[in-house]
C-alpha cells in the first residue's frame, strides 16, 4: 500500500511540474524513461505503416525486486518477447525460444528512449512542441529534430499525468508522417498483471553466448563502409546465411541511438538487376549491384542515405 501511495504521489508531482509552461524536453524524456522502468502498466498500441497496421500488447511491472516485461505482437502467427531483469527471451513461430543478455527489448520503441537519451545528443536536437490530447489523455509533444537531412525526425507525445509514451512518429524533412505508433489503451496499476507474476516463475533458456560473435566480428575486415551519417557506430558484425535466399553474407549493424541500419554484402545474385529501393513506412531497403558483389542496406533512413551507404562499400585493400 505504501508503495502504491508513493506512485500516486509521484504522478501528482509530475502533473504539477508539467503544469508549468517551462517544461524541458530533455527532462520530459528522462521522466518518460524512468516511468517505463518503474511503473506497473498494461498498454496496447498499434504501429501504422502506410495501409498496414501491427497491434501490440505491452506489460511491465516489478515483482519482489525483479523487473518484468512482456511485448506481444497480436497479429499473424504470434511473436512474444519477455524480459526478466537483464535477460530477454524471444518466442517466435517455428523457432526454438532463445535468450540474450540485455536489459532492453528490441521492439518498435527505440532503445535510447527507454534508457539513456544522451546517446542521441550527437545527431538530434530536443525541441518542445505543443500540447494535445492522445487516447483521451493530455500529452506534450517533444520533437527530436535531426541535425542533417540524412536522417528522419522523430516526434513523441508524452502523457502529462503518468510520463509514459502515448504516441510516436517518424517524420521526414517535409513534416510528413511516414510511420507512427499510438497507444489505444493504457492503465497504470497498483499491482503488476497476472501474466507478469506467471513470468517470474517460468524457467527460460540460458542466454546465448556472444563470445563467438565478438571473435568473428574482428575477422570481418574484408569490407570498408566508406560513408555513414554522423553519429552512427558499429554495434555488431558477423557472417551468416540470409533467410530469404540462404546465401552467405557479411553483416554489419550500425546505430545512432535512435535507429539501426543493417548492411549486407554478398556475391551477386544471378541475372542482371539495376540498383534500387523499396520502402515501407519509414523503412528503406536499398540494393546496390556493384558488379562483383551486391550490397543491401536496411533501416529507417531516407532512400538517399541508404543509397550513399551502399555505394560507399568497397573491398579492403
Amino acid at each position: 500500500m505504501i508503495k502504491w501511495l508513493s506512485v500516486l504521489l509521484s504522478m501528482l508531482l509530475t502533473a504539477q511540474v508539467y503544469a508549468n509552461e517551462n517544461i524541458s524536453p530533455r527532462q520530459l524524456l528522462k521522466d518518460m524513461s524512468l516511468a517505463v522502468q518503474e511503473r506497473n502498466f498494461d498498454a496496447s498500441f498499434v504501429v501504422v505503416k502506410g495501409k498496414g497496421m501491427e497491434p501490440y500488447r505491452w506489460l511491465h511491472g516489478q515483482v519482489e525486486q525483479t523487473d518484468l516485461e512482456i511485448l506481444t505482437l497480436l497479429n499473424g502467427a504470434g511473436l512474444e518477447v519477455v524480459r526478466v531483469d537483464d535477460v530477454v527471451t524471444y518466442f517466435e513461430p517455428q523457432t526454438e525460444p532463445y535468450s540474450l543478455s540485455t536489459d532492453v527489448i528490441d521492439g518498435p520503441i527505440p532503445e535510447a528512449l527507454l534508457r539513456d537519451i544522451s546517446a542521441l545528443d550527437a545527431s538530434y536536437d530536443f525541441v518542445l512542441g505543443g500540447k494535445e490530447r492522445i487516447a483521451g489523455r493530455p500529452a506534450q509533444l517533444v520533437r527530436l529534430v535531426a541535425k542533417d537531412e540524412s536522417k528522419y525526425n522523430y516526434w513523441l507525445w508524452v502523457d502529462l499525468q503518468s510520463a509514459l509514451l502515448l504516441k510516436a512518429a517518424y517524420v521526414n524533412q517535409r513534416a510528413e508522417v511516414l510511420e507512427q505508433l499510438q497507444l489505444t489503451h493504457i492503465s497504470v496499476t497498483e499491482k503488476p498483471a497476472g501474466q507478469l507474476l506467471e513470468l517470474k516463475s517460468k524457467t527460460l533458456p540460458v542466454p546465448v553466448s556472444v563470445i563467438a560473435d565478438e571473435a568473428q566480428s574482428k575477422l570481418q575486415n574484408n569490407w570498408q563502409i566508406g560513408w555513414l551519417p554522423n553519429g552512427f557506430k558499429l554495434l555488431k558484425s558477423d557472417r551468416h546465411k540470409l533467410n530469404l535466399n540462404n546465401e552467405l553474407a557479411d553483416y554489419f549493424l550500425y546505430s545512432d541511438g535512435l535507429v539501426e541500419v543493417s548492411v549486407f554484402v554478398q556475391r551477386p545474385l544471378t541475372g542482371q538487376r539495376a540498383s534500387g529501393a523499396l520502402t515501407s513506412g519509414a523503412t528503406t531497403v536499398y540494393v546496390h549491384n556493384a558488379g562483383a558483389f551486391d550490397v543491401s542496406v536496411v533501416g529507417k533512413v531516407p532512400v538517399e542515405t541508404a543509397k550513399s551507404i551502399a555505394e560507399s562499400v568497397k573491398r579492403s585493400l
